[in-house]
């Protein structure tokens, strides 16, 4: 059956132009600075004379949202069009929601204060499948129906981007269209079809829309697909309904990194990555087999060191920060990185630069050391596992002597702290393998003691394991709550007696991102149910409710531990399995059994050519004359 659209607020548009109601509201809410806009650098276009108006939305608090690297892009991208105005908007804080439902006030944009439900296009981020009861309550707030079946052409087409797109079924009932992978090409396609499709006195009919676009490669429309199940509950076919959809939906890959952003949005307030951002690689060849990000964003593409150098200058210039941070998923495999920090340090000898994501090895210890600002306070690391074998098995490939090799120079050259990541649960552990988490940890604790002054600090954070789409390791069965629990309390009293800080993840929210991530078609309704009990802001401790999504599973006849807990054999479709990342399935599938064999995989960027499937992306540039 149909889910009923959920009549939750009746809303009083005109009160958005009577600033004095949102003023009074403002005053009673925590950190007001998250919905005045206002911000330096914010591009405020005249809203009367542009046709095609859209809302770029993060479905968590501002702070979160204006972190997010890709937002700032495409609000640069979307402005420096002369008929498009782009607008922000982030989920408002539960004193500010309940506010605006008392008063009666529409979810609304910072810059200009339209209400979301004037915008022609509403773009979300879904970079966490736990912001996705977020994204409901948000349209809800908007005054926009909630399911996409209840939206026609005079509502704002509702798209999505992001991670979470790359297994889009979970939220198929509410998103007209996904595009999948990089957003900066196929978003101008979407907006020069938009406009094609647009007649100046009246909206097109939805359908007729959503039909054009989903001729776009790499958009994928849900609502011209259709989703069958065998018995046993398992999926059998996702098939296009029309012509213009295809049966498979190929990632969009920008073939060279878009101008960096030299002029973004400066917030009035801080920010979790409060500070200048420059992506200075896309991709990474690492290939650890737990990692989605390493398959879902191949390949590498490096942007010139001049380019780096001159977008820091325009930042300074342009926003005033004295923190920059040069981005990217492995940041010491960039290129003659030592060089580049070098320069920007002579240069720029008053900014503090970061450096994150960096590999386990004594290099990039040096690396940070030779930052001349930077407070020695503290470096993290994450080896993941504990024990060679299983470090072989997930192809984190660091050997016990790198790592503390590592350490002890990170402690001779005076850094107080440590923090190491590691997980539980990873496909092949065992409880030896918990051991030597401890004995790894107390091997660092013991060089750390061997320091002249004050002993370095170290903490531990653990997490659970996340079987995640498009990774060798999407067939795998998360391991249950009761073996966590017991492995947890085993690393717990092991580290206690050696005086290590300690955290980790709640087992719950691990089982619940496993269930999102993995889910199909059918999860619209449980995830519609969720939200109906209540369920926001998911990923915050503050408001996570498991007992509500649970009875959200019960009421809808389906068990999380289906998604989670269930092995999948390497012949069953998978609800992603029509989403081409790039990285094909043959090669997933040899990497799952190498990691059966406990065989590593070497990184691509030093040796031969792995065949993941992304050299007909090398070769479609090449045909192109483009240079990868």
């Amino acid at each position: 059956m149909p889910l009923a659209h959920s009549p939750r607020l009746t809303y009083n548009i005109t009160m958005m132009n009577e600033s004095t109601h949102l003023d009074r509201i403002l005053r009673r809410v925590t950190k007001p600075a998250r919905y005045t806009g206002g911000e330096w650098n914010s591009i405020v276009k005249d809203w009367d004379s542009i046709p095609i108006r859209v809302a770029l939305v993060y479905p968590d608090t501002y702070e979160i949202g204006m972190s997010n690297m890709a937002l700032p892009i495409l609000y640069e991208l979307l402005n420096s069009q002369p008929d498009v105005l782009a607008e922000r908007a982030f989920a408002p804080w539960v004193d500010m929601e309940a506010a605006m439902r008392e008063t009666g006030i529409p979810l609304f944009s910072l810059e200009t204060r339209h209400p979301l439900s004037e915008f022609e296009i509403i773009g979300f981020s879904l970079g966490y499948e736990l912001t996705y009861t977020n994204v409901l309550n948000m349209l809800d707030l908007a005054g926009i129906p909630v399911l996409a079946e209840a939206r026609n052409g005079s509502h704002p087409l509702i798209i999505a981007g992001g991670s979470g797109a790359l297994n889009p079924e979970p939220m198929a009932d509410f998103i007209d269209l996904f595009i999948i992978g990089d957003g900066e090409d196929v978003l101008l396609e979407l907006l020069d079809s938009y406009r094609k499709q647009q007649h100046p006195s009246q909206k097109v009919a939805k359908e007729k829309l959503l039909r054009q676009m989903a001729t776009i490669p790499g958009i994928y429309v849900p609502s011209l697909y259709q989703v069958k199940y065998q018995p046993d509950g398992k999926l059998k076919s996702i098939t296009p309904t029309m012509a213009e959809a295809s049966p498979t939906i190929q990632r969009r890959v920008v073939s060279k990194l878009p101008p960096p952003v030299t002029r973004p949005v400066v917030p009035y307030i801080e920010v979790i990555h409060d500070r200048g951002a420059v992506e200075i690689q896309r991709g990474c060849s690492h290939g650890c087999r737990f990692c989605q990000a390493g398959m879902i964003y191949r390949p590498i593409r490096e942007r010139p060191q001049q380019e780096v150098l001159t977008a820091i200058e325009e930042l300074i210039l342009n926003c005033g920060y004295s923190d920059v941070s040069l981005v990217s998923l492995s940041t010491s495999d960039y290129p003659d990185i030592d060089k580049l920090v070098a320069t920007i340090t002579r240069c720029h000898q008053d900014i503090a630069l970061s450096l994150p994501s960096l590999y386990i090895n004594s290099f990039s210890v040096e690396l940070m050391d030779s930052l001349p600002s930077h407070k020695k306070t503290g470096l993290t690391f994450a080896p993941e596992a504990g024990s060679e074998r299983l470090r072989r098995i997930i192809n984190k490939n660091v050997t016990e002597d790198v790592l503390l090799s590592t350490a002890a120079t990170a402690f001779e050259r005076n850094w107080t702290g440590l923090k190491l990541y590691f997980m539980l649960g990873l496909p092949g552990e065992t409880t030896d393998d918990i051991e030597d988490i401890i004995n790894l940890v107390d091997k660092v604790r013991t060089l750390s003691r061997k320091t002249k002054g004050r002993t370095p600090q170290i903490r531990i954070n653990v997490s659970t394991f996340v079987p995640k789409p498009h990774t060798p390791f999407q067939w795998v069965a998360q391991a249950g709550e009761a073996e966590l629990t017991a492995r947890h309390e085993l690393l717990k009293q092991g580290l206690r007696r050696k005086g290590i800080k300690l955290s980790w993840q709640d087992p719950e929210v691990s089982l619940l991102e496993a269930t999102l991530s993995r889910g199909d078609r059918r999860l619209g309704k449980v995830i519609y149910r969720a939200w109906q009990l209540g369920c926001t802001f998911d990923s915050w401790d503050e408001c996570f409710n498991f007992q509500n999504w649970l009875s959200a599973f019960k009421e809808e006849g389906l068990d999380p531990a289906f998604y989670a807990h269930r092995e999948r054999s390497l012949d069953e479709i998978l609800a992603w399995g029509h989403i081409d990342t790039g990285v094909t399935a043959a090669f997933l599938k040899q990497e799952y059994q190498k990691s059966l064999d406990e065989i590593e995989t070497g990184d691509c960027r030093n040796g031969a050519c792995n065949a993941c499937g992304l050299q007909r992306w090398h070769a479609a540039c090449q045909q192109k004359q483009v240079t990868p």
